[in-house]
């Protein structure tokens, strides 16, 4: 296997509890799958919600199911500024301490005291194949991104290691625009 890895675009989006679906969709609502994303089991959905900071609002922004132990939102960095919070470079599911946020549905509203995030760069990976690329859990790498006129290393990549994944790395738009990467595009991994 050689060492290049699919790099994904992942846009702001929000992960749900049901407890804070229900709230802002109504009793027994359940999410609506729209589209497969490349991590098996997950999915876009119909659902949309406003996010409502200090400063500004975002609306319509997706949820992506299925449903979550936590709720949280996932920005980038512009976007946390545009709201008017200093989201953490964190880990999915690493919320403790961040900033907080109210999320507007068509039935009611979930005023968040923590779970604003901007999701640290990961690569997603099997076992199977982080024993090819020789990659660990948790290990941190690089990863070069050849694009036309912007090529950039990103540093500070961390390796997620799960039997339920399928190899892809995840930037934000921030970074995304920063290396004018669109379409289908491949990283090489350095360790």
């Amino acid at each position: 296997m050689s060492n290049q890895v699919l790099v994904e675009v992942s846009a702001r989006h929000i992960h749900v509890t049901q407890q804070d679906l229900e709230t802002l969709f109504g009793a027994g609502h359940q999410l609506t799958p729209k589209k497969e994303l490349s991590q098996p089991g997950q999915y876009a959905c119909e659902e949309r919600v406003d996010v409502v900071g200090p400063k500004n609002t975002i609306k319509g922004v997706s949820i992506l199911g299925p449903t979550r132990p936590a709720t949280q939102l996932e920005v980038s960095l512009t976007d946390a500024r545009t709201l008017g919070v200093k989201a953490p470079v964190r880990e999915s599911g690493d919320v403790a301490g961040s900033p907080g946020i109210k999320l507007v549905g068509p039935c009611g509203e979930v005023e968040l005291k923590e779970g604003v995030i901007a999701a640290k760069r990961h690569i997603h990976i099997t076992p199977d194949d982080a024993e090819k690329f020789g990659m660990q859990d948790r290990q941190i790498v690089e990863v070069r991104v050849t694009t036309n006129g912007r090529s950039l290393t990103f540093g500070d990549v961390v390796v997620r290691v799960n039997k339920n994944f399928a190899a892809a790395m995840h930037i934000d738009t921030d970074e995304a625009n920063a290396a004018a990467a669109s379409g289908e595009i491949y990283g090489e991994i350095i360790k």
